[in-house]
C-alpha cells in the first residue's frame, strides 16, 4: 500500500484521470456500444493476442449472462449434463487416486518417515468437492430487466459486492466453491485443503462415464492427480492439512524437495515452443509439479483400478498407451504465436505441447509402453527422471 500511495502521490492528477476513465470504460465495454465493444477487442484480443475475428455477440452474450448469473446457469448445465452415474464414478476414481499417491509416499527414499507422516496426514484430510455445490445461490434479490443491460451488469455487481459483504464477520462456509459447474477447470484451494472438480470438466475429452478406464484414468484421473499434486508443490507443501501455513517438514527433507524441484525446472526451461522463447521453469514450476503427480500417480491409481487383473489390450493398444493418450487428447490446443508467447511470459502454466511430453518423459512406463530408445527426441536417461510424487 505504501508503494501505491507513493505512485499516486507523484503522478499528476490528469493521469490518475485518465487511467481511471480507460479502467471503467475498459470493464464497462462489452456492455456498451460496438464502437466501445469492438475498440476493447482491437486492443486486447487482436493486438496482444493475435485473435483475426471477435466471438460472435450471441456467443458472448451467453458469456455475459454465465458472468453474472453464475450458480443459476450452473444449475440448468448440471441438469442437463451430469448425471448421478458420472458422479458416482468420479468418486471412486478419487479414492483410487489417494490411495495411489498415499502407495506412493511410503516409498520414498528422500522423504523421512517423519515427513512421510506429515504427508500422509494431510492427504487424508483432503475434502473432495465433486459437479456441483450441495447448496445453491439464491438471486431472488437480483433485479433483472429485459430492456435494461447494462443496468442489470451494475445491478449484479452491486448484489455481488453485498454477497461478499454479507460473509464479513461470518463463520467460514466451506461448502461454498470457488468456480461455476459450467466452467472447464479444476482447482486446489491450500487453506482448505481442498480439490474441486466443476461438472464441466467431468466431460469428453476429460471424463466420459462409458468410456474404457484406461482413458478415463488418463484424462480426468491426470487432473485429479494434478490437483492433489497442487497440495504438495512449492507453494501447497508449505501448510498442513488444516490449511495452515507450517513448515512440516524436517530440514533434510525440504533440501532434498527442493533439489528435485530445480531438476524438473531444469528440464523446462530447455524447451523451446518458439525460436528464441523458451519456457519458463521457475514460472510453471507449480503446475509442472502437478502434471508430474497426475501422469505418475494417475497411472498407479489404473492399475489400482483393475483389482490385479491385466490391462486389456483394445485394438492392439495396451492399457498403459491409451493412458497416455488419454493424457496427450485433453491438452490438444492450437494457439497462435502472439498468445503463446504472451503465454510463456505470463502464465504459471506450460504451453500443452510440453504439458504433455514435460511429465511423460520422467515415467519409466512411457518408455516402455511406446518403445523410447536413447537418441529419441525425447528420451531422459534414468538417472535424469525426476520422480517427485
Amino acid at each position: 500500500m505504501p508503494l501505491i500511495a507513493a505512485i499516486y502521490a507523484e503522478t499528476p492528477i490528469e493521469v490518475v484521470q485518465a487511467w481511471q476513465a480507460f479502467q471503467t470504460t475498459d470493464g464497462a465495454a462489452e456492455r456498451l456500444s460496438n464502437r466501445f465493444a469492438d475498440a476493447r477487442w482491437e486492443f486486447r484480443s487482436r493486438d496482444l493476442n493475435g485473435q483475426p475475428m471477435q466471438r460472435p455477440r450471441d456467443k458472448r452474450g451467453i458469456s455475459f449472462a454465465e458472468a453474472m448469473l453464475g450458480e443459476a446457469v450452473g444449475r440448468q448445465y448440471v441438469a442437463e449434463y451430469f448425471p448421478a452415474e458420472s458422479k458416482a464414478k468420479m468418486e471412486e476414481l478419487v479414492a483410487n487416486l489417494r490411495i495411489a499417491l498415499g502407495n506412493r509416499i511410503r516409498t520414498y527414499s528422500w522423504m523421512s518417515p517423519e515427513t512421510q507422516a506429515a504427508a500422509q496426514e494431510k492427504l487424508e484430510k483432503f475434502t473432495v468437492k465433486i459437479g456441483y455445490p450441495n447448496k445453491w445461490r439464491d438471486y431472488s434479490a437480483l433485479e433483472i430487466r429485459p430492456d435494461d443491460l447494462f443496468g442489470n451488469a451494475e445491478r449484479a455487481g452491486v448484489f455481488r459486492w453485498q454477497y461478499q459483504l454479507n460473509r464479513l464477520n461470518q463463520p467460514v462456509d466451506k461448502d461454498e466453491w470457488g468456480m461455476t459447474p459450467q466452467t472447464v477447470n479444476a482447482y486446489y484451494n491450500s487453506t482448505n485443503n481442498e480439490i474441486v472438480f466443476p461438472a464441466a470438466i467431468l466431460q469428453p475429452p476429460f471424463f466420459d462415464p462409458e468410456a474404457d478406464p484406461a482413458v478415463n484414468y488418463g484424462g480426468i484421473g491426470g487432473v485429479i492427480g494434478h490437483e492433489i499434486g497442487h497440495g504438495f508443490d512449492d507453494q501447497g507443501s508449505k501448510s498442513d492439512g488444516d490449511g495452515v501455513l507450517r513448515n512440516w517438514w524436517t530440514p533434510a527433507d525440504k533440501a532434498n524437495f527442493e533439489a528435485l524441484t530445480a531438476r524438473l525446472g531444469a528440464q523446462y526451461d530447455q524447451f523451446e515452443p518458439i525460436p528464441g522463447f523458451h519456457v519458463q521453469g521457475g514460472l510453471t514450476m507449480g503446475e509442472n509439479i502437478g502434471d508430474a503427480a497426475g501422469t505418475a500417480v494417475g497411472l498407479e491409481a489404473y492399475h489400482l483400478s483393475l483389482n490385479g487383473q491385466p490391462s486389456p489390450v483394445l485394438d492392439g493398444v495396451t492399457g498403459n498407451q491409451r493412458f497416455f493418450f488419454g493424457w496427450a487428447q485433453v491438452w490438444q490446443s492450437k494457439m497462435r504465436d502472439d498468445a503463446l508467447r504472451n503465454q510463456i511470459a505470463t502464465d504459471p502454466h506450460s504451453p500443452a505441447e510440453f504439458r504433455v511430453i514435460g511429465p511423460l518423459r520422467n515415467v519409466d512406463a512411457w518408455y516402455e509402453a511406446f518403445d523410447v530408445q536413447p537418441g529419441d527426441k525425447y528420451y531422459l536417461a534414468p538417472a535424469d527422471r525426476v520422480r517427485i510424487w
